[in-house]
């Protein structure tokens, strides 16, 4: 004899899987996959399965734009941080070299992770990435490195994140 419980409640609903809308719209995110292997021709990055790496491409490889190349011919950054405050002027050297450390050990993992430009704007310098994780970890790092005011901006309909570090 078996042990049946009946179930007891309103019948259960039926599931309905709900389209889950992406709230990141960002015009060089590749949309198709491309060809397998797929070089760039500007930074010699290479498209294989299904992400941007480092290697040496084939000779018969196809050729396209990575998206960091895009966005640095473009001028249209992922991530900006502000350097401010009377501290950085004296550290300019140090905070340099951290950023492009930081710089160098995202870009050997992840191809796309790059610095754009370093400019000064008056009292202050902005360092324009290709990433907005790579400004946000350079922003991380200087807090660590010589604490300071570090606060975060991520823009609505665009793919931008605003980072500024003051001390």
């Amino acid at each position: 004899m078996t042990n049946r419980r009946a179930k007891k409640g309103p019948p259960a609903a039926e599931r309905r899987d709900r389209l889950i809308r992406e709230q990141e719209h960002d015009p060089y995110k590749v949309r198709a996959k491309l060809p397998d292997p797929t070089a760039c021709p500007e930074c010699g990055a290479m498209y294989r399965n299904g992400r941007w790496m480092w290697g040496a491409p084939p000779a018969d490889a196809n050729r396209e734009l990575c998206p960091a190349c895009q966005r640095i011919r473009d001028q249209y950054p992922a991530g900006i941080l502000t350097i401010s405050g009377p501290f950085w002027r004296g550290h300019k050297d140090e905070i340099l070299g951290l950023a492009r450390n930081i710089e160098e050990r995202e870009k050997g993992e992840h191809a796309l992770k790059r610095i754009m430009a370093i400019r000064e704007e008056g009292d202050a310098f902005a360092i324009t990435t290709t990433d907005p994780g790579l400004a946000r970890n350079i922003g991380d790092a200087l807090h660590d490195a010589y604490k300071g005011e570090l606060d975060y901006q991520y823009t609505d309909g665009e793919n931008l994140l605003r980072v500024t570090w003051c001390r």
